[in-house]
């Protein structure tokens, strides 16, 4: 049924996903050909979602007001997805939980990105344990892969805010990036690094320099021309 609503004009999906399905749509939300297949489901006032998006087997869904989903990306499982305010997940991206791992530790499957936070294009983003992208952080760039699932266990990974993650990115379980710091490409994160304002390089990672002010401006630029000041 989910399928067959996912073919429908915008204007009809939000009463059908409404009525047959228990979602709670909002105001002037269009949907493309996409599915959206969650046990629940909260989508704000004026979002956004292009074609050929796959929603699937998530149990907690809430996307914010303003929020854009572009083309081609797949989100899948977890307990819990959220997409805040006036973010926005570009196209072909993999956001994914392993479901029933096969871990020693407890799990907490889910994926948090920040109101006005961004993810490109072509990233790989394993939640299998907690995600969580801070407030106007950008993932940027192509084909980053953030990994909280080894053989064993999982860590749980977080980025905080006003940051800028550059391409081909790895960060690897426990990772823990801090907020105001732009990492540069190919680095890999293997652990928390600190200290809010620096440049972050290498493999493994290490904070190379405070930021410039060139730098800080890019970094505290907003991530959207209509981003509201006080996002």
């Amino acid at each position: 049924a989910l399928a067959l609503v996912a073919l429908l004009p915008s204007f009809l999906k939000r009463p059908a996903y409404r009525l047959c399905f228990g979602y709670k749509i909002g105001k002037r939300v269009r949907v493309g050909l996409s599915l959206i297949d969650a046990d629940a489901c909260e989508i704000g006032d004026d979002v956004r979602v292009g074609h050929f998006n796959v929603f699937t087997g998530v149990k907690e869904l809430v996307v914010g007001e303003h929020a854009r989903v572009g083309h081609l990306n797949v989100i899948r499982g977890g307990d819990e997805v959220r997409i805040g305010r006036w973010a926005e997940i570009i196209r072909l991206n993999e956001i994914n939980s392993i479901p029933d791992p096969v871990v020693v530790n407890p799990v907490e499957p889910k994926f948090f990105l920040g109101d006005g936070g961004i993810v490109t294009a072509g990233h790989k983003i394993d939640f299998t344990d907690r995600v969580e992208i801070g407030r106007r952080t950008i993932l940027g760039g192509r084909n980053s892969s953030l990994w909280t699932h080894n053989r064993q266990r999982t860590r749980p990974i977080l980025i905080g805010e006003l940051s800028y993650i550059g391409s081909e990115i790895r960060v690897a379980p426990g990772g823990v990036i801090p907020s105001r710091c732009i990492v540069g490409i190919g680095s890999v994160i293997t652990g928390r690094l600190e200290g809010e304002n620096q440049l972050i390089a290498g493999v493994p990672a290490k904070p190379i320099k405070p930021l410039s002010e060139e730098d800080r401006f890019l970094i505290e630029n907003k991530t959207r021309p209509d981003l509201p000041d006080e996002i």
